[in-house]
This record gives structure tokens, sequence and C-alpha cells, in this order.
């Protein structure tokens, strides 16, 4: 049962260090290892995977995903309702691996390991899932 709890760490730390990111608690913008420095920065990289999407939609899908990715790694964490934090996150994921593929190809979400945390948040659903947990 550790195991499951160690993959719910990683995948929320995952999620934990790009809000840090997007927040500036990395970094600012152009520092290494920081990708974005700021939320405006990660708000024009939304509209980028989000091209299809009327510029005044954008701030909902970044805040949107933004508040996903602070609340299912606290469920995570504190091992409440993990079930459905797995299954949200495993559509947020796919919903992100998807954006990725249709603006830039099939590189970036192999580059950001996005298919791992897909099928990592996977394998807490069907555990939870087969022990009649949640």
């Amino acid at each position: 049962m550790w195991k499951k709890y160690l993959l719910s760490l990683a995948i929320s730390s995952s999620y934990l260090s790009a809000v840090a990111d997007r927040f500036g608690l990395w970094g600012v913008a152009g520092a290494d290892g920081v990708v974005w420095g700021n939320y405006e920065q990660f708000l024009a990289y939304t509209k980028y995977l989000n091209g299809w999407a009327p510029e005044a939609l954008i701030p909902f899908l970044g805040g949107s995903a933004t508040f996903l990715e602070i609340i299912l790694p606290l469920m995570f964490i504190f091992k409440f309702k993990v079930r459905y934090a797995a299954i949200i996150s495993t559509a947020l994921l796919s919903t992100f691996a998807l954006a990725m593929i249709f603006s830039g190809g099939l590189k970036g979400p192999l580059d950001y390991s996005v298919f791992t945390a897909i099928f990592a948040s996977l394998i807490l659903v069907e555990d939870k899932k087969a022990k009649g947990q949640e």
C-alpha cells in the first residue's frame, strides 16, 4: 500500500511544482530551469495550447487547471477521495496531452512524461476500485 501512496506523492509533487513555477516560486521567467516564472507567461502557454479558444476563455482555462493542480495533490496527500482525485487527474492530464499534441506534436507530452503521469493516475484509479475503497 505504501507504494501507491508514494506514487500519489510523486504525482502531487509534479502538480505542485508546476503551480509553484507559474507563481514564480522557482524563479523569474527566463531563469534556468524555470518554465513560466509568472502567471502571465503561464496564460500565454495556455493560449498556445488552446489556440481554438477565444481570448476571453483563456483565464478560465488557466485558472481551472491551476485550481485542479492545487486541489488534486491535496486530495492525494491527505488520502481524501483518492479514487475520485485519480479519475480527475487522468482526465486533466489526458486533456493536457491532447492539447500538447494538437498544438505542437507528440514530442511535448513525451518529453514532459505526461503519458507516464496519466497511467500513474490510472493505477491509482484501478487500485482503489479493485479494493472497493475511495
